[in-house]
């Protein structure tokens, strides 16, 4: 963990971000160029396995959010905004959800390679490390080390790879190429990945176990693109406030505008790592992104893993709120869809819900569609009374 606490003369407004990765409210309008109408994750997921036992995202507008009794009136009975967000950068990629979520809309989408990486750039990215590499389709990360696998640990060649996602992937056994071997190998691939090939991320994908029984581990590691213009995250740090971060969320930030890293490999981490920040009280912003829901479930159409997921995230909800102090803002969103229930294993292109609650809120407000992630930057901006300018728009309450 890092730390580097600040403290300002002031009241100590907090906001308290909550992403639910891949968690999406509903098909675009434009899916349809994505192939993905149809897709509605929370619906699909919710309405496949009810009843859920989701009391707490109940009670904060969910169900009136994505349109679904949640086997309770859907009647918000807390005073909380809630409706849903559109992104007005195009595609559908975790980097440019989490940017424009904190104020940073992208004019153009990351590059995807769905027939692999160019040979020359395959070529240079070998040289760089000295060996040979497997690979270079898209594919899924588990079904490519299981094809792949046995190959790698008779050459000791790393399994490349990519996926509908604008994404470097590098998959290698512990055994075989250690973890610090492998983050090296992704930096040397991130310096390469610039211009026409700038890919979003580079990820790190280390796994374990033997060929029919292959695991991937929690040591995955990505290397984002550091972000072209100023995000919340900097807007924060730059009013001398904290600003603390959760698990792969400094990547995706490439580790700027954060005063404090805690610790978040999976959900059950990062909740605890959450819970932990919030008993701390600091001024600023806290930003958590719970990653299983795309990760382990959404990428793998696991549509059983997804809800279960969702209910123990609302019994970590239940102690957030109790947690959660009088100048405390909590925002809980999404940065795209990911729905186990569809036809791909891929993100999908969705609005995301958005929920933002404090004690002190008066009465339930809805907000329907919002024409921008950035709306919660813009939000938070003013919650936190600092000068950042968010190209969306604040809805906190009078």
């Amino acid at each position: 963990m890092t730390k580097h606490t600040r403290e300002r003369n002031q009241e100590k407004h907090r906001v308290i971000v909550v992403v639910l990765d891949g968690a999406g409210a509903g098909a675009l309008p434009d899916a349809d160029k994505y192939g993905d109408s149809g897709s509605s994750t929370l619906y699909n997921v919710i309405k496949k396995h009810a009843p859920l036992q989701l009391e707490n995202l109940a009670s904060l507008g969910l169900g009136e959010i994505i349109g679904f009794d949640l086997s309770r009136s859907r009647t918000p009975e807390r005073n909380a905004c809630f409706g849903r967000m559109a992104p007005l950068s195009p595609g559908k990629d975790t980097t440019s959800g989490h940017w424009e979520l904190a104020g940073l809309v992208l004019e153009e989408a990351f590059p995807l390679f769905p027939d692999g990486f160019p040979p020359p750039l395959i070529s240079a990215f070998e040289t760089s490390i000295g060996r040979g590499s497997l690979g270079n389709f898209a594919a899924s990360g588990t079904e490519i080390i299981e094809q792949l696998g046995p190959k790698h640990l008779e050459t000791g060649y790393p399994i490349v790879y990519t996926s509908a996602d604008s994404v470097f992937q590098i998959a290698a056994h512990e055994d075989i190429v250690p973890r610090d071997l492998l983050y090296d190998w992704c930096k040397k691939a991130r310096v390469l990945l610039t211009g026409k090939y700038a890919v979003g991320r580079v990820i790190a994908r280390p796994f374990i176990g033997k060929p029919g029984s292959f695991t991937r581990t929690t040591g995955r590691h990505d290397y984002s693109l550091e972000p072209p213009g100023k995000t919340l995250l900097d807007g924060v740090y730059e009013a001398s406030l904290n600003v603390s971060v959760i698990g792969k969320v400094k990547d995706i930030f490439a580790g700027r505008g954060i005063t404090e890293h805690l610790p978040g490999g999976d959900n059950t981490e990062i909740a605890e790592s959450l819970l932990q920040a919030i008993k701390k009280g600091n001024n600023g912003l806290l930003w958590a992104t719970f990653i299983d829901f795309d990760m382990i479930y959404g990428h793998r159409n696991d549509s059983e893993g997804f809800a279960r997921a969702l209910e123990r995230f609302d019994r970590n909800l239940a102690e957030i709120l109790n947690d959660m102090g009088d100048t405390d803002l909590l925002f809980i969103t999404a940065d795209h869809g990911c729905d186990p229930t569809f036809h791909t294993t891929d993100h999908t292109r969705e609005y995301v819900p958005i929920i933002a609650w404090n004690k002190n809120f008066r009465k339930p407000i809805k907000l329907g569609n919002r024409d921008s992630y950035a709306d919660m930057a813009a939000t938070a901006a003013e919650w936190l009374k600092i000068s950042f300018i968010s190209p969306g728009t604040s809805f906190i309450p009078d």
